[in-house]
């Protein structure tokens, strides 16, 4: 679950940024096949971003957490 999550957040992200480069004049620009393309990516890359990164960001905060507050169960002691 949490590499998919992983792969889906990127992923997403990479769709958004490819739109925004094509819209700034790369492969055609805006009205170009390849805007066209970079629109139906995005469409499908925005969803997976939108879900994918608060579902990390939970797991990251949860993960964080605990490593904190169990971290120095398994550090030697210093007696």
């Amino acid at each position: 679950g949490l590499l998919m999550a992983v792969v889906l957040d990127n992923a997403g992200g990479a769709w958004d940024n490819a739109k925004k480069y094509i819209e700034s004049g790369a492969h055609g620009g805006k009205g170009s096949e390849a805007h066209k393309a970079a629109v139906t990516g995005d469409t499908v890359g925005d969803p997976c971003k939108d879900t994918a990164g608060p579902a990390l960001h939970v797991i990251i905060t949860t993960m964080s957490t605990t490593i904190i507050v169990l971290g120095p169960l398994f550090l030697p002691s210093r007696a």
